[in-house]
């Protein structure tokens, strides 16, 4: 058991020793150990490894400062020069949230940049500034497209946050194949199997042994039934973040989970919108708020988002549970 900030402090550490400036490696610390507070140990400080070795070796610069590039009022795009993504999806969302009080809505984009965790973790001020996200993201081929075998397309996270009346926010984030590929990190990382229907190793064949689907390609969600309509949406998000930010596609984009690799110039994009710029703030809160209760008359019904909030509240008062072997990697990174 350890405290947040105790955790935050290791991770921030072992992101500095590795080359990262202090804002890089404390905003980026923050990040992660955020997953590990909603429970979302795939994006957590077990991605510190892997972030560390990438400093090392050029695939991210922690010296990178993001900057606002020129744009329009309610579209732009942020700079991340390269570096970790937290501190220019930070500033995207800054941005984001300004223009969008002004405009009604605004997209900001985060070109040249890296991983970008949970995706949900971006819009946390969006909602509490009472306006709705959503936010989006590309990384290293992973799936194939519908109809196709070889790995194409990113797993690419999709994520909506909306605010709520004196409640937490609704909150959806779902990586686009059956689950996040940092599961199977995870299982590799314990030496543990995975479930079939996954992933698929190298040859194209469904396996259970974590290593190998590392090797192959993940199963679009909805694989069951032939994962087409999990394929199309990934191959949506992709169209939109490449386009928009000028991205490299997942193909172009060497895996993460080995340390040599290109500089991988992901994209993210970020939406924001204003409800008092549509029909009017009293109606969405109207609306949402009934169609909550309308959910939840139903039993064994769970509103997206209280899981997350219900594991961070317990972390804040009995501090965060960590395997002795991500403490190990911790301790020999800083």
């Amino acid at each position: 058991m350890i405290s947040i900030a105790e955790l935050e402090s290791l991770a921030a550490a072992a992101l500095r020793a590795a080359g990262a400036s202090p804002a890089q490696a404390l905003c980026t610390a923050r990040a992660l150990v955020a997953a590990d507070v909603q429970g979302l140990a795939t994006h957590g400080v077990s991605r510190v490894a892997m972030y560390t070795s990438h400093l090392r070796t050029g695939r991210v610069n922690g010296q990178a400062v993001p900057r606002v590039l020129p744009g329009r009022p309610a579209a732009v795009l942020v700079d991340a020069g390269e570096g970790f993504a937290f501190p220019a999806c930070e500033l995207a969302i800054q941005e984001a949230i300004t223009r969008a009080q002004a405009e009604g809505l605004a997209l900001v984009g985060v070109c040249n940049s890296h991983h970008f965790g949970a995706a949900a973790y971006h819009l946390e001020p969006v909602a509490r500034a009472g306006l709705i996200g959503i936010a989006m993201g590309n990384g290293p081929a992973a799936m194939p497209v519908a109809g196709g075998t070889r790995p194409l397309l990113g797993t690419n996270p999709l994520a909506a946050a909306f605010p709520r009346v004196g409640a937490a926010p609704l909150v959806m984030d779902f990586a686009l194949s059956e689950v996040a590929r940092g599961n199977l990190m995870v299982a590799a990382q314990k030496g543990e199997p995975i479930p079939l229907g996954w992933a698929l190793d190298d040859q194209g064949q469904p396996t259970t042994d974590a290593q190998a689907g590392l090797r192959g390609s993940m199963l679009p969600f909805g694989s069951a039934s032939g994962g087409v309509k999990g394929a199309l949406l990934a191959l949506m998000v992709e169209l939109l973040v490449i386009s928009l930010t000028g991205a490299r596609f997942g193909a172009e984009v060497d895996t993460f989970f080995e340390e040599g690799g290109n500089v991988p110039h992901l994209g993210q994009i970020f939406l924001v919108i204003d409800p008092g710029a549509m029909a009017g703030t009293a109606v969405y809160k109207e609306r949402v708020e009934a169609i909550i209760a309308a959910m939840c008359a139903e039993e064994g019904v769970r509103v997206p988002g209280d899981r997350r909030e219900q594991k961070a509240r317990l972390a804040q008062e009995r501090g965060l549970e960590i395997s002795e072997g991500v403490m190990r990697k911790l301790a020999e990174a800083e």
